[in-house]
């Protein structure tokens, strides 16, 4: 699946002007808005501002946050921000749900 989210505006996100990690890049924005359709619910929206910004967001930490684990700093594996941007289109459910 190709990513909604311009590759462009991601390397603008990064300050990048190479072509170098291209690939990798596109991967990240990739999987950003599977993470962002999963984490909602609904598909992901590429003209949708907020969704867009939040994958921007996520795909920019974990291309500078290459590593699994970091040892001796805290790291979240979802920048601050994200979830809050996306909160509102999310269904939370508390208790349990009977299937109909």
């Amino acid at each position: 699946m190709a990513a909604q989210t311009p590759l462009t505006l991601l390397k603008s996100q990064l300050n990048l002007e190479h072509d170098l990690d291209d690939a990798l890049l596109a991967h990240k924005l990739d999987a950003a808005e599977i993470w962002i359709a999963n984490f909602t619910g609904i598909a992901f929206d590429g003209t949708n501002a907020a969704m867009t910004e939040a994958a921007l967001q996520l795909a920019a930490y974990w291309y500078e946050q290459r590593e699994a684990a970091s040892f001796g700093l805290t790291t979240a594996p979802v920048p601050f921000g994200v979830r809050d941007l996306l909160r509102s289109y999310r269904d939370e459910v508390t208790g349990r749900v009977v299937a109909e």
